[in-house]
C-alpha cells in the first residue's frame, strides 16, 4: 500500500498532502467508520480502501501510467465513488462526464480527454449506444448486476504499485457545461483539491461529519463538498438522483451535518409542504453555488433550517472566490460575500484596464486554486486569462459587478447575458427581480432577442404559478407599467418549466436559440 501519511495526527500545516494518501490515513485509523452509505448500502474506509486498491491495481494492469485518464459517466452510486478514488491512488486523472449530453458531445469529450477506460451505468450505455462503434476504448458498467464487461469481473485481486502524486498532476478534468458553446476540458491539479481540503476544515468538516450529497459528482459543485468530507475522514451520504422529499428523509435519517446544494434545489425543498416537519436540527453547514442566490431565498432558509449558510461565489477554473457568511451578515444577503482568505478579486472595463473602487466591471479572480488551463485549447485558456502590471495571473469570470463599501461584492449579471438594447445596456438580472414581485410568478428568466429596431430586445420565460389564471398578455402588461421605457419587455413566454443544467443553471441560450427559431428576428 503506497502512503506517504503515517502519523496518526495529520499536520494540514504540510504544504501539500494527496487525498488518495489521506483515504489511506482513514482506512488504517479508522477502518469501520462509515465512508460511503446509499440506498441501505454502506462501505466502512477499511473497505473503501481496499476496492480502491484493487481499483487502482486494476488500472495499472492494464497500462494505464499517472497522467493518463479513464472517463466516467454515470449517475451518482457507490460504485462512482470507488472507481474516481481507484483512479487517483494510480494516480490517473478523471474525466467525469454528464450523462445529460449528447451522445456525440460525450464521445468528442472522451477524445478530447484521451480516456483509455469509459466506466458507465446501464442509462448511460443506452444513452452512448449510437457511437459505441466509434468509441474505440473499452466501456465497462459500474453494476455488479451487468453482463461481462462489468466493473467486478474487470477487478484483479493484485496489490498497486506505489505512486508518488505530485502536486502539479491533473486531478481532474471537469468539462464546462457547454451552454456558452462547445464544452472545454477544465484541467485541475492535486494542489488545487488540497487547497480546497484545507478550505473546508474552517467549515468544520471533518471525521465527525456526514455529507448528503444531492448533486452530480461531474460536476465540481459536487467535487468541493464530496473530496473534503472522504479527505477528512467524514461520511458521504449519495444520492443517485434529487428529490425534495427523499432529500428530506435522508437528511433526517441520517442525522446528516453538512451539505451542498444549488438554489434551484434550496427553492425546492424550501416550498416543499411538509419542510417544517422534518428534524433537520443536525445541521451545522449548508453551502451553495453555481447559479444566482435569491436574498429572500436566503433569507427563508436561514430563518428556517438550522445551521450556517455559506454562498460560494467561484468558477470551475478557479481564479477567486467570495464567501457570503449569510448567518452572520443578515443585512448583505443581495451580495456574493467578500474575497476569501488569500484570494485576490479585482474589476476590469472591457479594456482590460483595472477599475477603482466603486466602479462597475468585470470580476476577475488570482487564488491558490487555479485550473492549469483549458485541455488542448492554449487559446481559450489565455482568453480566460487576464494579468495584472506585474504579470499576476487571473481568471476572468464573464460575471458583471460592483464592491460595496464594506468589499462585499454584488452581481448583476453575466456579462454575455447584458441585453443592448438601442444603446442602452440592460440586466436581464434587474428585469427578473421586477417579474418576481407578481405573486403569480413562480420561475422566470430573461433574455435578449434580435431586434429590426434595437439590435436587441429583452424577452422574458414565466413560469406562472398553477391556478392563478394568469396571461402572457397581463403579465406583460403589469412589467412594462413598473419600468422605464428602455427596461420594457418585447414579449413574455409562458412555460410549464425553465430548461435547466443538472446543477440548475437556467439554459438561456437554449431558449433564445428556440425564440429565434420559432419567431425569427422581433420588427
Amino acid at each position: 500500500m503506497n502512503s506517504i501519511v503515517q502519523p496518526a495526527v495529520l499536520d494540514f500545516d504540510q504544504p501539500f498532502l494527496a487525498v488518495p494518501d489521506l483515504l489511506a490515513h482513514w482506512a488504517r485509523t479508522q477502518p469501520a467508520h462509515p465512508a460511503l452509505i446509499q440506498d441501505g448500502r454502506q462501505l466502512s474506509y477499511g473497505e473503501l480502501q481496499a476496492r480502491v486498491e484493487r481499483i487502482a491495481a486494476s488500472l495499472q494492469r492494464d497500462g494505464l501510467r499517472p497522467g493518463e485518464a479513464i472517463a466516467l459517466c454515470a449517475l451518482n452510486s457507490i460504485e462512482y465513488a470507488c472507481v474516481f478514488l481507484g483512479a487517483l491512488r494510480a494516480g490517473v486523472v478523471v474525466a467525469p462526464l454528464a450523462p445529460s449530453a449528447s451522445a456525440e458531445s460525450l464521445l468528442t469529450m472522451i477524445e478530447d480527454a484521451s480516456a483509455r477506460l469509459l466506466f458507465v451505468d446501464a442509462a448511460a450505455e443506452t444513452h452512448l449506444a449510437p457511437v459505441a462503434g466509434r468509441l474505440g476504448i473499452p466501456c465497462l458498467r459500474l453494476e455488479a448486476d451487468a453482463p461481462a464487461h462489468s466493473l467486478d469481473g474487470w477487478l484483479g485481486d493484485a496489490e498497486p504499485q506505489p505512486v508518488q502524486i505530485e502536486p502539479s498532476w491533473a486531478f481532474n478534468i471537469i468539462y464546462s457545461s457547454g451552454t456558452t458553446g462547445e464544452p472545454k476540458g477544465i484541467v485541475q491539479s492535486h494542489a488545487m483539491r488540497w487547497s480546497h481540503v484545507r478550505r473546508s476544515r474552517t467549515y468544520g468538516y471533518g471525521a465527525d461529519v456526514t455529507t448528503l450529497i444531492a448533486t452530480p459528482l461531474y460536476s465540481n459543485t459536487t467535487l468541493v463538498a464530496f473530496i473534503p468530507t472522504v479527505a477528512l475522514g467524514g461520511s458521504t451520504v449519495l444520492m443517485g438522483k434529487f428529490d425534495a422529499t427523499g432529500y428530506l428523509e435522508l437528511a433526517q435519517r441520517h442525522r446528516v451535518t453538512h451539505t451542498m446544494l444549488v438554489p434551484v434545489q434550496y427553492q425546492r425543498l424550501m416550498a416543499h409542504p411538509d419542510f417544517d416537519r422534518y428534524d433537520l436540527s443536525s445541521f451545522r453547514f449548508k453551502s451553495c453555488t453555481s447559479a444566482p442566490f435569491r436574498a429572500e431565498l436566503k433569507a427563508d432558509i436561514l430563518a428556517r433550517w438550522p445551521g450556517a449558510l455559506v454562498e460560494i461565489y467561484g468558477m470551475t477554473e478557479g481564479g477567486g472566490t467570495c464567501l457570503l457568511m449569510a448567518h452572520e451578515h443578515p443585512d448583505k444577503l443581495h451580495t456574493v460575500g467578500q474575497p476569501a482568505e488569500g484570494h485576490d478579486i479585482r474589476l476590469i472595463d472591457d479594456q482590460g484596464n483595472e477599475l477603482p473602487p466603486g466602479a462597475t466591471g468585470e470580476v476577475v479572480g488570482h487564488s491558490p486554486a487555479m485550473m492549469v488551463g483549458y485541455l488542448n485549447k492554449p487559446q481559450k485558456t489565455a482568453e480566460a486569462e487576464w494579468h495584472d502590471r506585474s504579470g499576476k495571473r487571473f481568471i476572468r469570470t464573464g460575471d458583471v459587478g460592483r464592491f460595496d463599501e464594506d468589499g462585499f461584492l454584488t452581481l448583476l449579471d453575466r456579462k454575455k447575458d447584458m441585453i443592448i438594447s438601442g444603446g442602452f445596456n440592460l440586466y436581464p438580472s434587474d428585469l427578473e427581480a421586477v417579474l418576481r414581485q407578481h405573486p403569480a410568478i413562480a420561475d422566470v428568466t430573461v433574455v435578449g432577442v434580435p431586434s429590426q429596431r434595437w439590435g436587441e430586445t429583452p424577452v422574458a420565460f414565466v413560469v406562472p404559478v398553477a391556478g392563478t389564471g394568469e396571461t402572457a398578455a397581463s403579465l406583460l402588461e403589469w412589467f412594462n407599467g413598473r419600468v422605464g421605457k428602455t427596461q420594457r419587455l418585447a414579449r413574455l413566454e409562458l412555460a410549464e418549466e425553465l430548461p435547466r443544467s443538472a446543477i440548475g443553471k437556467v439554459l438561456k441560450r437554449e431558449l433564445r436559440d428556440r425564440f429565434v427559431a420559432e419567431h425569427g428576428e422581433l420588427a
